[in-house]
């Protein structure tokens, strides 16, 4: 228990119980208590950081570590360092939740297989010439809905995404085309597309729309996770920071949370490489 949770303890059952016995049994100094209670009714010294950050990890769904809480109140000219902002959210339990990890899943027939040719270079210079796609499973008490998405390597922003019940080639198929009449403007010369060797992946149906589209296929190696470690970085985030914590019951629910997460995601949430969010990156330039 904490030296301030016993002052607080003693005070409340100072009218029942001598001052002196308690602080024996709590084994505190009366001289700490009667400073506690002086202080009562004054301002915490930490009180107005605490609420700066609380209001932050609010707009964020409570998914801010102490670096993002420090830039984000860096930007509005709070200035205190890393570690003040570190104490401060363990002393009022404002801290962001641990981040679990995925593991990899391979399955299917392979028909079509390409090269690895992101081979792990994980930079792009412009957008929309390095993309990593792949599809991951939100448990619900209604049943597993799948979730496939594209990211975009050169600022991390997710470019489309797709939500079906069934884990089949068109949820695939549909993610792309969405990403294409997006960005279909702004796509560079040659755009790489790179997967893991899931079985939507390797299908013709697949190996026909990225040839009409002209885009250049990348493949993990099998059984490599790493391969496409920008693409499992983004699903870790998403459950960890969404979806582990409010638990959704049914598709809608799960799909409503992956709709707001992903907004907040692309337009607000900022990262630490560069202290702003992915979307802000590409439109300021």
């Amino acid at each position: 228990m904490r030296v301030q949770v016993k002052y607080a303890v003693i005070y409340r059952h100072r009218d029942e119980y001598s001052i002196a016995v308690m602080c024996r049994f709590f084994s505190v100094s009366r001289s700490g208590y009667y400073g506690f209670e002086h202080r009562l009714g004054r301002p915490e010294r930490d009180a107005g950081l605490a609420d700066a950050i609380r209001q932050q990890q609010e707009k964020c769904f409570h998914t801010y570590g102490y670096r993002r809480i420090w830039l984000t109140l860096e930007k509005r000219g709070i200035h205190h360092n890393p570690k003040t902002i570190l104490r401060v959210m363990k002393k009022y339990d404002l801290l962001s939740e641990i981040r679990r990890r995925r593991k990899w899943v391979n399955m299917g027939q392979h028909i079509h297989k390409y090269k690895n040719l992101l081979n792990r270079q994980f930079h792009a210079d412009r957008p929309n010439a390095k993309w990593v796609t792949d599809i991951s499973y939100i448990h619900t008490k209604q049943g597993v809905l799948y979730l496939s998405m594209i990211r975009d390597l050169y600022d991390n922003s997710i470019v489309a995404y797709k939500t079906g019940t069934e884990q089949t080639v068109n949820l695939v198929l549909d993610t792309i085309r969405l990403a294409m009449r997006k960005e279909k403007k702004r796509v560079a010369a040659e755009l790489h597309l790179h997967s893991d060797q899931g079985f939507q992946y390797t299908s013709r149906a697949y190996f026909n729309l990225i040839q009409e589209y002209g885009i250049t296929p990348s493949m993990s190696r099998r059984g490599n996770c790493y391969d496409n470690a920008m693409a499992e970085n983004f699903f870790s985030i998403l459950k960890t920071e969404c979806i582990y914590r409010h638990k959704p019951a049914t598709f809608r629910q799960a799909t409503e949370m992956i709709d707001r997460y992903i907004y907040f995601y692309n337009h607000e949430r900022i990262q630490l490489k560069n202290g702003v969010a992915p979307l802000t990156l590409r439109y300021s330039d």
